[in-house]
């Protein structure tokens, strides 16, 4: 074999590595890698079991005390969100909690909102009208119209 074909032959099984300005330095391809080596102790995640599920009236009663001490609007929406994010409707007492905080902070168009949210968490109108029924007094004390009481849907031609 010609030197020039050795040379070939001798560059796919290596890699080089500079050494110096003047010369490269040959490493054999099983040197380098492109990936690291994993790890032999891989990483535990630290869950904690040592919680208890949390039951409708704990549910309920937290989130009742977080309404109350409602200060500004970025909590009383922090508190909303929380809230519509369980797989549960909210009780009355901690709807009414918050239409009472959200008229303290003087915040109308969330007042409104909870109303929508909790449309939208029932299973079926039947829930929703129970709910409407439940906290009108409420709603009449603290001025707060529902959303289609303030645009009612469009007559249908």
């Amino acid at each position: 074999m010609s030197p020039s074909i050795l040379r070939l032959v001798s560059s796919a099984a290596v890699a080089t590595r500079p050494l110096s300005v003047l010369r490269t330095a040959t490493v054999p391809r099983a040197v380098v890698s492109r990936y690291a080596a994993p790890s032999a102790t891989l990483g535990v995640r630290g869950y904690s079991s040592a919680h208890d599920e949390e039951t409708f009236e704990e549910f309920t009663a937290r989130y009742e005390k977080e309404f109350d001490g409602v200060q500004d609007v970025f909590e009383l929406q922090r508190n909303l969100n929380n809230c519509f994010a369980y797989d549960l409707v909210p009780s009355t007492s901690v709807i009414e909690a918050a239409l009472r905080a959200a008229r303290r902070v003087n915040d109308f168009p969330t007042a409104v909102r909870i109303f929508e949210g909790i449309r939208a968490k029932v299973e079926n109108n039947i829930q929703y009208e129970q709910y409407l029924s439940e906290l009108k007094p409420l709603r009449e004390e603290l001025g707060v119209h529902l959303a289609e009481e303030l645009y009612p849907p469009a007559a249908k031609k």
